[in-house]
C-alpha cells in the first residue's frame, strides 16, 4: 500500500511509502527484526527528518499498540506505553492522586517521542521531560526487547536517546503528590534592566513571549503551585485580557488564566488538549543555551529583530534546570531555551534561522533536535561531551545502524554502512 505521510506541520512528507501500524509487540518485534532501516514517527510534531527513515525503511507508528498507563501509588511511578500522549497520561495520573512534575506546553505530543528528542517545560528547578524517566523498554535491532533502568551505565544514554537505540515501547516515570496550579498573565516588560535571574525564578514555571517587533516581553506566564508563595511581579502590568500567545488566534485554546486554580496537568501546558495547540500553521526552532548567558543571548536575538520579527509569530523563552542525559540540549548545564514559532513559509524562514544561528553562535547553543536548524553537523557534535559515549552505546545496542538515517548519522559523525 502507498500512502502520502508527513508530519504535524506538513513541512516534511516521509519518502516512506507506507506508515506501518503493529498492534501487538510481537508484530512489532517481526517488523523491526525484517527491516534494514526502521524509524519511528510519533506524533509528529517534529519539524525536521529526525523521523525519515528512508524509501526502502520502515516507518512505523507505535500508537496502535494496546495503550499502558499502570500507576504503582506506593512506588509513586507510572508504566506508560510510549504511543501515549502526556495529556492522556496526565489525566490518568491525577485520577490516582499523583502528578508529573512539569508538562511541556503542548499537552498533545507523546510521551516516547517527547523524551527522546530531549523536549521540555519550564523552570528553573525543573528538568526535562526526561529528568522523570527511570526505565526505558526498547524493541532492539532482532526484535528482542531490552529494559535499561536507573544504575545502568547505559542509562544516560537510553532515554534521550533520537531513536537510534530501538523502538521504544515503554517507560516508567517518577511520580509526586498531585497539585494545584494557577496562572497569572503580566504584559510589557522591558527588556532594558531586565533581571532575568529573578523574573525566571518568580514562579514554579515562568514563559516570556515576545514577537520582537519591539524590544522586551509583550507577555509574561507565571505558572504558580498553589502549595508556594503568592510571586510578587512588579516588573509587568497585569493582563486585563484572556491571552494567546500567538497574536491573533483565539485564547479560548489556552488553559484557564487569571488565577484561577486548577489542576497541574490543566495549567502547566499553555494549551488545552481538546483544541489546535499553537497556531497550527507554522514551522518552529528552538536553542538551548546556559542560563548565565540569558541576558546577552536576547539582547543578540534583540539586535537583529527587523530580521526575525517579519516571519516570526512568536518566540517564547523558558529555562530548564541541567540534567545529565547525554544527547539532552540541557545536558550538565542550567538552560535557558528560546523558542521561535516560525510563519509557514520554509524559504523565507530558513535564511532567519541562519541568521539567528549567527546570532548565538557565541553562546554554545544546542538546538532542539526535533525543530529547524541548520547548524553543521560538525559544530554540534562539539557541543555534546558526551557524544562518543552515545556513538559507542549505539554500536553495541544496533551494530548495523538498523535505526540510524541520514539525520542520526550526522550527529554521531558516521557515514552509512
Amino acid at each position: 500500500m502507498t500512502e502520502t505521510v508527513t508530519n504535524w506541520a506538513g513541512n516534511i512528507t516521509y519518502t516512506a511509502k507506507e506508515l506501518h501500524r503493529p498492534h501487538s509487540l510481537d508484530a512489532l518485534g517481526a517488523l523491526v527484526a525484517g527491516g534494514s532501516a526502521v524509524r519511528v514517527l510519533g506524533s509528529g510534531h517534529s519539524f525536521n527528518e529526525i523521523a525519515e527513515p528512508g524509501a526502502d525503511g520502515v516507518l512505523l507508528s507505535i500508537a496502535a499498540l494496546p495503550p499502558v498507563i499502570d500507576v504503582d501509588t506506593t512506588a509513586r511511578t507510572v508504566r506508560v506505553s510510549g504511543g501515549v500522549r502526556y495529556a492522556e497520561l496526565a489525566r490518568a495520573v491525577d485520577a490516582q492522586g499523583l502528578a508529573l512534575p512539569n508538562m511541556a506546553s503542548l499537552p498533545h505530543i507523546s510521551v516516547a517521542g517527547s523524551v527522546a528528542t530531549g523536549t521540555h517545560g519550564s523552570g528553573v528547578g525543573n528538568g526535562s521531560l526526561a529528568s522523570a524517566v527511570r526505565e526505558v523498554e526498547l524493541v532492539t535491532a532482532d526484535g528482542s526487547t531490552l529494559t535499561v533502568g536507573r544504575g545502568d551505565e547505559r542509562f544516560d544514554g537510553a532515554v534521550t536517546s533520537l531513536g537510534a537505540l530501538g523502538v521504544v515501547t515503554a517507560l516508567t516515570l517518577d511520580l509526586e503528590p498531585s497539585y494545584r496550579v494557577e496562572q497569572h498573565l503580566f504584559t510589557e516588560l522591558p527588556l532594558a534592566g531586565l533581571d532575568f535571574e529573578t523574573v525566571a525564578a518568580a514562579a514554579y514555571s515562568v514563559s516570556l513571549f515576545t514577537d520582537w517587533r519591539e524590544p522586551g516581553f509583550r507577555q509574561v506566564w507565571l505558572k504558580r503551585r498553589t502549595d508556594q508563595p503568592l510571586p510578587d511581579f512588579p516588573w509587568a502590568v497585569p493582563a486585563t485580557e484572556k491571552l494567546h500567545p500567538v497574536p491573533g488566534m483565539p485564547a479560548v485554546n489556552c488553559t484557564e488564566q487569571f488565577g484561577v486554580p486548577g489542576p497541574w496537568h490543566e495549567r502547566l501546558p499553555h494549551f488545552r488538549a481538546e483544541f489546535v495547540p499553537s497556531s497550527g500553521a507554522e514551522l518552529q526552532s528552538e536553542y538551548l543555551l546556559p542560563r548565565a548567558c540569558a541576558l546577552d543571548a536576547l539582547h543578540a536575538v534583540d539586535a537583529i529583530r527587523a530580521t526575525v520579527a517579519p516571519v516570526l509569530q512568536t518566540c517564547e523563552v523558558r529555562t530548564v534546570a541541567a540534567d545529565a542525559q547525554w544527547l539532552s540540549p540541557a545536558y550538565g548545564r542550567d538552560t535557558v531555551a528560546l523558542h521561535f514559532t516560525w510563519i509557514e513559509d520554509t524559504a523565507a524562514v530558513l535564511p532567519v534561522v541562519r541568521r539567528v544561528e549567527e546570532a548565538l553562535d557565541g553562546f554554545d547553543a544546542r538546538p532542539h533536535w526535533g525543530k529547524v536548524f541548520t547548524v553543521p553537523a560538525g559544530v554540534l557534535r562539539s557541543r555534546y561531551p558526551r557524544l562518543g559515549d552515545f556513538r559507542a552505546l549505539a554500536r553495541e545496542l544496533d551494530p548495523a545502524g538498523k535505526f540510524s538515517n541520514a539525520f542520526v548519522r550526522d550527529v554521531l559523525g558516521e557515514t552509512a554502512s
